[in-house]
């Protein structure tokens, strides 16, 4: 693979358009550019939560993830393109399952809270969520191509992300923070 980058400023996007990898130029505020962002940012924020120093084999489950997100990123930047298909998403179902089987029955609505881990799970949670809105909004116009695996991925990875977070709250002895009506 020859070099991906070799110049980092460019000055193409100084009037606020963007590339896209079909040599395409979109405004940089369009949903398209809005859903990759996203995705970035969630990106990020995974990295942030691994660099914390989780179990094992949720930093290792963690990644695989990004790499995902990557792909993803690759597919909305390539309109037509897909690399995500149904089994990354059975694979996500099946840590999910796997994970959930070990914790109680949720009875009462949690908080984004137990440790600093936990939250911030929840906060990587919460921007998977926005993306699945932002990708929703790209893929409810006619003239854009999504991958719709793509939707279901992030629509069980915020789940997932919802469950390794209640995991990471019993971390140490530690616990969920349950929501009380009223306080």
């Amino acid at each position: 693979m020859g070099y991906r980058l070799s110049k980092i400023y460019t000055r193409t996007g100084d009037k606020g358009t963007t590339g896209l990898g079909d040599g395409r130029r979109v405004d940089k505020d369009s949903a398209r550019i809005e859903a990759i962002g996203t995705i970035d940012e969630l990106n990020c924020l995974i990295g942030i939560l691994i660099t914390q120093n989780p179990p094992e084999e949720i930093a290792q489950l963690l990644t695989g993830i990004q790499h995902r997100l990557f792909d993803l990123g690759g597919e909305l930047a390539m309109p037509g393109y897909s690399v995500l298909g149904d089994p990354s998403v059975t694979d996500l179902e099946q840590h999910l399952d796997r994970l959930n089987a070990e914790l109680p029955p949720l009875q009462e609505f949690i908080l984004p809270a137990g440790n600093p881990l936990a939250a911030s799970c929840h906060h990587a949670r919460a921007v998977c969520r926005r993306g699945e809105r932002r990708l929703t909004q790209l893929a409810r116009d006619d003239n854009e191509q999504v991958n719709r695996t793509s939707l279901k991925y992030l629509n069980r990875l915020s789940d997932l992300l919802f469950v390794i977070a209640r995991v990471l709250a019993r971390q140490n002895g530690g616990e969920e923070v349950y929501w009380r009506k009223g306080v």
